[in-house]
């Protein structure tokens, strides 16, 4: 990862979905959440819910270089859950690279609502809490919005 690598970060919170992505690398994104597509170099995954490792804060624990992405419906993705209400919806399906743990983790410790942040690499780095992704110092490269 470069200082100017795209990083997006999303949530997981169910712990089926977590184990998805350290099994089968791939991350499920409803289009309705990126209207504008998936730019990115790097996806980041903050954990919230039952996702979270017990006796952890909410926060980014695992980091993953982006490899492409593919449209599917939900019913696809995930054939066990047929009777979800999305089951019929389109997501962009995210195909990464090797799962990697964020040493240490960027942690939430203010409980700010998280849904998709946007950011780059060297925030990435740098980042303690959630809130530093966002950092407007002039010692990081430029955020794309």
């Amino acid at each position: 990862m470069y200082p100017d690598s795209r990083v997006l970060v999303g949530v997981i919170n169910r712990k089926r979905d977590l184990d998805i992505l350290k099994s089968e690398r791939w991350y499920r994104i409803p289009p309705a959440r990126k209207p504008r597509g998936i730019h990115t170099d790097y996806l980041a995954f903050f954990l919230s819910g039952a996702a979270v490792p017990k006796g952890s804060l909410p926060g980014v624990y695992w980091v993953a270089e982006y490899k492409g992405v593919e449209l599917a419906y939900r019913h696809q993705l995930l054939p066990d859950e047929l009777t979800n209400k999305h089951a019929n919806v389109v997501y962009y399906k995210i195909q990464l690279g090797a799962i990697q743990e964020k040493t240490p983790p960027i942690l939430n410790p203010t409980r700010r609502a998280i849904s998709f942040i946007t950011t780059t690499g060297d925030r990435f780095f740098a980042a303690q809490r959630i809130a530093d992704l966002y950092s407007d110092s002039d010692e990081f490269v430029d955020r794309l919005s």
